[in-house]
């Protein structure tokens, strides 16, 4: 694979299935280089397999299906260009039977998923809504300045958000003339995760309400009638000993209880870091305590990943060592694992008898396959990289006894290759079985790379997770290293070419092992990385709480745990990367770090990418993506 070989590689979103489990619809989007941009078309294809996919739509880049509950409409997401498409998607329909697309919707930044109210008339959804003379079409620059009085003000990849808060509305796609949707929550609050319940009479969703909302991570599950009338609030994590972050939501079937994920917060309400992400009821009504479902220490959920209601259980997603399995979850908490394997679930939707699913491997960024008692049938054949590199996989033991598991994708030929160990942020997410871009550029250039899961990723367990919170580096690193050992001892690894690189919290690492085992690598690449701790509590869009969660309450001790702090023990040539509107791990965190090195006489380097947020690696402009690869590529070919 090249770098510019991104365009060939798909990304399949969350499917939806008509209502008599027929037809999938799903979409499907790709980057285009010539436009700079990504493109996405929905695709539907017969659930039994007798026919292959074809195209359903044919906009710039269609998003987010719904297939209406009589079957009769189509709603979806509709960019009409390039140039900020993302932000300005509108709600379309279209029959099912065929036809043109409508437009319905016409909000100035866009609005988000269709969610159909179960009799098929109405469908809400949720848009953020400016403040007067904010985002319009003049000059951002010429706007009025912004008065701040909360810690909780702004996101990486989204900007200020306190003049745009996000609201639900209910629209009658079928009015005529064509009817103003109706806002049906208001004030200074962000709403998500809308759903209907199933006698169309209520919608859930989440937000944070509460007094303390500016202090703490608790959100909440509220419902309002679909005017805006009747609004209460469900869980009541504020005033409890039981504080959650929730964030998913449905109805049971029956309409008496919600099913919604949600993560601990501990007493502070701020207590996130590895916290797994469990499965939580409660009686709708507000007439009980929230139960969880899954267990706390061994199941973590897909944060952002939808559940959805089936008649036999709750459908959700779940991480465990590099694969994402497919669950279904009862009302007593009994769990049954659907799909499994050496694989990645990256969504999930029923209708009828049917059960689909987007399952990523691999050798696949993302098929869509039916799931049923019988054997799975793959509908899809999206895939249009060849023959990719695969995974070898590793386990290792640390000087303390833990175990270690990661992953080899070695290029071709016998060796010894020339070895890149990288590092993925978080740190509690985790790297896994899936086709993953970098490994395969790399290899592509002839690189062995080794990847893998130390303490503090997820997948592996709570106790797993959390056993970096105030020490972030020193067990991390040596996972690392010992790992880098075992791939090293399994031949054709040439021990004398090693580079570090990572983003991040990886980032993070990077920086720390260039600085503590200089010796054991050629050469480093931090990436969008967390450098000072200090500066960056105040910097971050979530430095206020992430930094004391992570390295401690005590600033004092900051330093000890600051990659910064050892900047003079760095001698290896340290290639930084950075996106000029990170927010996430912002600028100052690489300019820091650059002219310490400089001042030294390091051999360093700092490569800046313009307009781009923390998510450059994976959403970044096409072409930022494909220059970055290039000038990865060439650092490591001048190093190692």
């Amino acid at each position: 694979m090249k770098p510019a070989d991104i365009t060939n590689l798909h990304a399949l979103g969350q499917p939806t299935v008509a209502p008599d489990g027929r037809f999938a619809v799903v979409p499907v989007t790709r980057a285009d280089l010539g436009s700079d941009s990504y493109r996405g078309h929905l695709w539907i294809v017969p659930t039994d397999g007798s026919a292959p996919p074809r195209p359903f739509t044919t906009g710039w880049r269609d998003s987010a299906p719904a297939y209406s509950p009589d079957g009769a409409w189509l709603a979806f997401l509709r960019a009409t260009g390039a140039e900020g498409a993302e932000a300005k998607a509108q709600l379309y329909l279209m029959p099912t039977s065929g036809g043109e697309p409508r437009r319905v919707t016409d909000h100035p930044l866009g609005a988000g998923a269709p969610v159909w109210s179960p009799d098929s008339r109405q469908i809400a959804y949720v848009a953020r809504v400016p403040d007067e003379g904010r985002y319009g079409e003049g000059r951002p620059d010429a706007e009025p300045p912004r008065r701040i009085t909360t810690l909780k003000y702004r996101e990486d990849n989204l900007g200020f958000f306190i003049d745009r808060r996000s609201q639900v509305f209910v629209v009658d796609p079928f009015a005529e003339p064509s009817a103003e949707p109706i806002q049906a929550t208001a004030g200074d609050f962000d709403h998500s995760a809308v759903a209907w319940s199933p006698d169309g009479r209520r919608l859930a969703f989440v937000c944070a309400r509460h007094d303390s909302r500016d202090s703490d991570l608790v959100a909440e599950i509220w419902q309002c009638a679909p005017d805006g009338s009747g609004l209460k609030r469900i869980t009541d994590s504020p005033a409890g000993d039981l504080k959650l972050s929730v964030d998913q939501v449905c109805f049971a079937p029956d309409g008496e209880s919600l099913y919604f994920t949600a993560a601990e917060l501990g007493p502070s309400g701020l207590d996130m870091l590895g916290r797994n992400l469990g499965l939580w009821s409660i009686p709708a009504d507000r007439s009980g305590t929230p139960r969880r479902l899954t267990d706390a220490e061994t199941t973590h959920l897909v944060r952002g990943g939808g559940i959805e209601a089936s008649p036999d259980g709750i459908l959700a997603r779940a991480e465990s060592r590099g694969a994402v399995e497919l669950l279904r979850v009862a009302g007593s908490g009994q769990q049954e694992t659907l799909i499994s394997g050496q694989r990645q679930v990256e969504g999930v939707a029923h209708g009828g008898p049917a059960l689909v699913a987007v399952v990523s491997s691999p050798d696949s960024a993302g098929e869509l396959i039916t799931v049923g008692d019988l054997a799975e049938q793959v509908l899809t054949s999206f895939a249009s990289i060849s023959a990719p590199h695969p995974m070898e996989e590793l386990t290792a033991t640390s000087p303390d006894g833990y175990p270690v598991h990661g992953w080899i994708v070695r290029p071709e030929g016998a060796g010894p290759h020339p070895v890149l160990l990288i590092i993925h942020g978080g740190p509690f997410t985790q790297y896994g079985w899936r086709l993953f871009d970098e490994a395969q550029v790399y290899a592509g250039g002839g690189y062995a790379v080794v990847m893998g899961n130390p303490r503090g990723s997820s997948g592996y367990g709570q106790a797993h997770g959390r056993s970096v919170l105030g020490d972030a580096a020193t067990n991390a690193a040596a996972d690392l290293l010992v790992l880098l050992d075992a791939a090293v001892a399994t031949g054709g690894l040439d021990a004398s070419r090693v580079g570090v690189q990572g983003g991040s919290y990886g980032g993070y690492m990077t920086t720390w092992l260039a600085a503590h085992h200089g010796e054991r690598f050629k050469a480093a690449a931090s990436e969008r990385a967390v450098n000072a701790i200090d500066s960056f509590q105040g910097s971050s869009d979530i430095g206020w709480f992430f930094a004391a969660a992570l390295w401690g309450s005590d600033p004092a001790a900051w330093a000890k745990q600051n990659p910064l702090s050892y900047a003079d023990q760095i001698s290896i040539p340290m290639l930084i990367i950075h996106s000029e509107h990170d927010w996430r791990c912002p600028v100052e965190q690489a300019q820091r770090l650059f002219v310490a090195l400089q001042l030294r006489g390091v051999p360093t380097e700092m490569l800046l990418f313009p307009g781009e947020s923390h998510e450059l690696s994976r959403a970044g402009r096409p072409s930022h993506r494909v220059a970055r690869f290039e000038a990865i590529l060439d650092w490591w070919q001048r190093h190692l």
